[in-house]
């Protein structure tokens, strides 16, 4: 029996779609997650996930299979029994960390009434609760350079946020700053120096700031979110790191017995009713 197809269809169906995050629905005939669930976590067709639990796809690729790994939960020594099986190479130290271990889901379930997202070293959103979706605009839809942040900051579409004039200053440097730490300490990853050369290409403002050498981490940053349910919301921006596997956990609060307070509330019944600015 193939051994990839047959821990794919165990794995898929111990985990429920409350612990994917995903609303559990009518009508399920079982307690995990159907296929399609899967594939929306993943961000690959159905017709793949059948493929490949029935042992018809081969060679999947590591970005398909750290998605897949994602979406089931898996811990580290699963996740290294699933690249094996699959042919692949198992994710080594030199290279960028994309896996979301359970604890840090664990993380991210538990602050439900907050937007908390989790990003690679490098600015590639992985994993976001429904609060985050709702302030900022569903990620599920985009793919891509259009998940990593550094790349809709200063070549993607206008984003939904803005900062003070110092401010606005201070999270650039940090973005900027942050990737040339990330570009040494993962040089074996061709998909950091690979964002780098584009962000060149792309724009000359990153590239003004690129060539000023900054290094540094995130620092608490004030950001005033557009929304079209609730209007502007002033928060707190924390960025967590050094966690598990170097990744990045951002958290976003209000002021305590503040309007912005009591507009994330607001937010929080809203749900992704509407659309983002």
């Amino acid at each position: 029996m193939d051994e990839f197809a047959q821990v794919l269809r165990a794995w898929r169906d111990r985990v429920t779609p409350e612990q994917a995050g995903l609303a559990p629905g009518l009508g399920r005939r079982t307690p995990g997650l159907r296929r399609e669930e899967l594939a929306l976590l993943a961000g690959v067709s159905v017709d793949y996930v059948v493929r490949l639990e029935q042992g018809r796809a081969r060679n999947p690729s590591p970005q398909v299979l750290a998605a897949l790994a994602r979406g089931l939960r898996l811990d580290d020594d699963e996740r290294d029994h699933f690249f094996r099986v699959a042919g692949a190479a198992v994710p080594g130290r030199g290279l960028l960390p994309s896996h979301v271990t359970p604890s840090v889901r664990r993380i991210v379930d538990r602050l439900a009434d907050l937007p908390v997202a989790v990003f690679t070293p490098i600015h590639d959103l992985l994993l976001w609760n429904p609060m985050w979706a709702a302030l900022l605009g569903d990620p599920s839809v985009r793919t891509g350079l259009d998940r990593n942040l550094i790349w809709q900051y200063f070549a993607g579409p206008p984003m939904p946020v803005t900062h003070s004039p110092a401010e606005e200053e201070s999270f650039a440097r940090s973005l900027v700053g942050h990737l040339r730490l990330a570009l040494g300490q993962y040089p074996g990853d061709p998909h950091v120096g690979d964002l780098v050369d584009r962000l060149l290409e792309a724009s000359p403002e990153f590239a003004r700031r690129w060539n000023g050498a900054p290094v540094g981490e995130f620092q608490t940053s004030h950001k005033i979110i557009h929304t079209q349910q609730v209007g502007d919301i002033v928060l707190d921006c924390d960025t967590l790191t050094g966690g598990t596997g170097g990744l990045l956990i951002v958290v976003m609060t209000a002021a305590p017995g503040t309007q912005d307070e009591r507009k994330l509330d607001l937010l929080r019944v809203v749900g992704l009713q509407g659309a983002w600015e």
